[in-house]
Order: C-alpha cells, then sequence, then structure tokens
C-alpha cells in the first residue's frame, strides 16, 4: 500500500531499522536480505528528498528527519492497530514503554519496573534513550541530563552527589566527605575514554590540578564496583549507586550533583501511558 509516494511498507522497515540503527539487526527482525533493507531505506530517503540517517564514527544515528519519519511510522502502525481492534471487537491496548541506561535499570528503576505490569524496556546509553522517545519508540525516557533538550518536554526526578566508592579500611573512609585534591595521585578504575562520566572527571581533575592515574578501564558501574573491590583502583560513580560489601562511598563535596531527569515528546503531555508512568516513576524513585 501507498500514501501518496510513501510505502507503508518501507515505513515499517524503516521504524524497524530506528530501533536497531544496525542493518543487519533489523534486517534480521524483518526476515529480509540486508541489501533489500538498504533498498527500501534508500528509496524512502529519495522520495522524501532528505537524508534520513548519518555515521557517527562506527556508528548511525538518525537525522531529525529520520526522528520523524519513524515517528510517523509507529503513530501509523499504532493508528492501524487502534482501527484494526475497534473493527474485531477488541479494545485497544498498548503497554507503556520505558527507555533508560543500565545504571539507571539497576539503581533507580527496579521498583518501577515491578510495578507496571507489563511495562516494555528499551535499554540505551543517553543518546539513543532521546531517539527512542523522538522516534516514538519509547513512551519516556530517563538519563542523566547536562544540556536539556529543547525539542522535548524535560521532566527533573532527582539528583544524587558523586560519591569516592573504597574499600572500608581505606584512610580515606574514615573522613565523613572528600574532595577532589584528596584524589592527589590516586589509581582510579573509570569508564573508557569515550564516556561522559570519563570526560567529567578528566576535566575537574585537571582544572583541580590533582595528578592521578588510570588504574583500569570498565565499561559499566557493576564493573567499576567490581574493580574497586578487588583493590584495583578507587571509583567515582553516581550517589545512588550501592555499593557491594566491603566498599564505602563518600561525597565528593567540589563536584557537582547528578541530575537525572525523564523527557516525553510535548504532544504526548496529556497521554495516560505517559502521565501514568511518570507518576509510578517519582513514586518509587529511591531516595
Amino acid at each position: 500500500m501507498e500514501l501518496g509516494r510513501l510505502s507503508t511498507d518501507a515505513l515499517h522497515a524503516f521504524a524497524v531499522f530506528a530501533d536497531h540503527l544496525n542493518f543487519t539487526r533489523a534486517a534480521d527482525e524483518l526476515h529480509i536480505s540486508q541489501p533489500a533493507l538498504h533498498v527500501k531505506v534508500r528509496k524512502l530517503a529519495e522520495t522524501l528528498g532528505r537524508p534520513l540517517y548519518r555515521r557517527e564514527g562506527r556508528r548511525l544515528a538518525l537525522t531529525s528527519e529520520g526522528e520523524a519519519v519513524a515517528r510517523f511510522a509507529r503513530e501509523l502502525n499504532g493508528r492501524v492497530a487502534t482501527f484494526m481492534a475497534e473493527i474485531q471487537g477488541r479494545s485497544p491496548t498498548r503497554a507503556p514503554v520505558l527507555a533508560a541506561g543500565e545504571g539507571a535499570y539497576l539503581y533507580l528503576l527496579g521498583d518501577v519496573v515491578r510495578a507496571v505490569p507489563g511495562l516494555r524496556l528499551v535499554n540505551s546509553d543517553r543518546a539513543r534513550t532521546l531517539t527512542a522517545v523522538r522516534t516514538g519508540r519509547a513512551d519516556v525516557g530517563v538519563a542523566v541530563l547536562d544540556v536539556l533538550p529543547t525539542d522535548l518536554d524535560v521532566v527533573p526526578l532527582a539528583s544524587y552527589p558523586q560519591v569516592l566508592v573504597m574499600p572500608k579500611d581505606h584512610p580515606l573512609a574514615a573522613r565523613p566527605a572528600v574532595a577532589l585534591a584528596d584524589l592527589a595521585d590516586a589509581a582510579l578504575v573509570v569508564p573508557p575514554a569515550w564516556g561522559p562520566h570519563r570526560a567529567m572527571l578528566e576535566r575537574v581533575l585537571r582544572a583541580a590540578e590533582v595528578p592521578w592515574t588510570i588504574a583500569v578501564e570498565a565499561a559499566g558501574w557493576p564493573l567499576i564496583l567490581h574493580f574497586a573491590s578487588l583493590r584495583v583502583g578507587l571509583a567515582v560513580v553516581n550517589g545512588c549507586v550501592r555499593p557491594p560489601p566491603g566498599l564505602v562511598q563518600r561525597e565528593i563535596t567540589d563536584l557537582p550533583p547528578v541530575p537525572y531527569h525523564a523527557v516525553h515528546l510535548p504532544a504526548r503531555a496529556d497521554d495516560p501511558l505517559v502521565t501514568g508512568l511518570l507518576t509510578k516513576i517519582r513514586t518509587h524513585l529511591p531516595a
């Protein structure tokens, strides 16, 4: 079927591609060949006269036009599903979809997931969480946002201090709080160089003229904490991260708090799926 010159088949294929931002995985889900998916996406872009995605290093990212096309495709799919349910005498229902990163799911949103039956989850980094909301894949996204997007409604959720995690018998553990200067000559377990947390650490330690060394690079809070428990090095993490037995955390007083926000499309501010999910998130966030 075509809407004008827009193929609904191509729109559906592009929405799946937008979920994965990977031609191989999207083609597998669609049960078509990768070259066939390339053709569908290319022809859709040619029909619209706009590029729908771009390459950022090794990764693909949607253009603003690509986000709009993916959002339209999902809205169209939703209207078709609602129409079919009404024709067949069924009540149209859809489970809410939440997008967030690994740390948010591990340390913030566990009670939310348990409290919302049927909640569907998208696990992604900050950039792809925002893309999931912009394209309509997720109803609500949760992320740490230093710069607030202007095209989405942003709801402040909570702020947590940044803390130093160390073994209980470390000399700094005897203090109620620490400062950046206390990290002089420390070996730190840090995220990979491309991560925003790593960039922040390097920036503030350099500004404070604090010498330090990399003990090891680790991706994700659980592995960072594991290395800290093995005494490989100290770790700077968000205060919502609960240290395992044998480790303690102390607030770093001269680092800014980490702000978590929820985001959703402005047009959906009164959508019960969005408002209900936001209420559950606020109710079940840890103190």
